[in-house]
């Protein structure tokens, strides 16, 4: 078994373990990025609003989909970064680690593949996750009560295959290409950090230092906890504007149908609900975002070595 395929599938177990405990987070940022209204409700509103109107069970809707997309976009990511960054690595002599712009292009390549195989599964999560949204609640005492009924993962499907057809599972693919810079940011600016610790802990370790002399590792797992969550700070905080105009496009709202480009969204949401509107929900995914990439890039890490030690023995026969 390939290194790549190693990393391509610890990538997706790390991926739905940091999904499972962060989806309320991205289920109340993925409805705060879709609404178009201009009032504005705290995090803690938006919260007993779901469970009044539809039980704790609420907070996880579309979260099936959502561990499909995530195994399916980790381990996509995975497979082609490694690649890339093997091929990268061997077409050059000597240096450890990829520079700036070697990191740039590995991430380009596997965030566009990832992207182009996953954006139907996120369109098909982001659904859920809205479905139920414009249900009144049970102190809107002057509305009627109207059950909505939730649909799985397949009916949700077929429910947007027969209205708008299959093309309507590559809604939002523009904003979700130019969101590549998302992974590209984050894996680079990890790769940097990581390298520019290694190097300390290496000159820490040559003058005799007692820092990791002892570790079976430069770096540990609370290293990568760290260095995945400032990595995904920086990368969320410079594109989240895109990631709520492919929210409403994913959605499939009829107000964000009407943008004709992912910057006509960006200047309509300007012109509309003020610069304000380009944040919905931005401390929602922030948090959600860096403590996916946090506990990601710590399970990947450890289930990776986990792996590679179990088949040894079987590869060395």
């Amino acid at each position: 078994m390939s290194d790549s395929v190693i990393h391509s599938l610890a990538g997706a177990a790390g991926g739905i373990a940091a999904m499972t405990v962060t989806y309320p987070l991205i289920f109340l940022s993925t409805r705060a990025a879709v609404e178009t209204k201009k009032e504005r409700k705290s995090t803690y509103e938006a919260v007993t609003d779901i469970i009044k109107r539809e039980g704790i069970l609420g907070l996880y809707d579309g979260l099936h989909s959502s561990l499909l997309g995530v195994a399916v976009t980790n381990g996509v990511y995975y497979y082609f970064y490694e690649r890339s960054r093997g091929a990268i690595l061997a077409s050059r002599k000597g240096g450890k680690g990829l520079g700036t712009l070697e990191s740039m292009i590995a991430g380009l390549i596997a965030g566009t593949a990832t992207t182009v195989l996953s954006n139907p599964i996120w369109v098909i999560q982001t659904s859920q996750a809205v479905q139920t949204m414009n249900q009144p609640v049970e102190s809107d005492s002057d509305l009627p009560r109207r059950v909505v009924k939730k649909l799985g993962f397949v009916e949700t499907v077929r429910h947007i295959l027969r209205k708008d057809g299959i093309g309507a599972l590559w809604r939002g693919i523009g904003p979700a290409l130019v969101l590549v810079m998302n992974p590209v940011l984050q894996y680079t600016v990890f790769e940097q950090l990581k390298n520019l610790l290694v190097k300390i802990r290496m000159e820490k370790l040559r003058a005799g230092g007692p820092a990791v002399a002892t570790s079976g590792s430069l770096l540990t797992d609370l290293d990568y906890f760290f260095l995945g969550a400032l990595s995904k700070l920086v990368a969320t905080s410079i594109t989240y504007p895109y990631i709520v105009v492919k929210s409403r496009l994913q959605a499939g709202s009829e107000h964000a149908l009407r943008y004709k480009s992912s910057l006509d969204g960006l200047l309509t949401i300007i012109k509309e609900e003020g610069v304000a509107g380009l944040y919905k929900g931005v401390g929602s995914k922030l948090t959600q975002s860096v403590l996916t990439a946090a506990i990601l890039f710590m399970c990947q890490r450890r289930i990776y070595e986990i792996t590679k030690k179990a088949i040894a023995p079987v590869l060395a026969k």
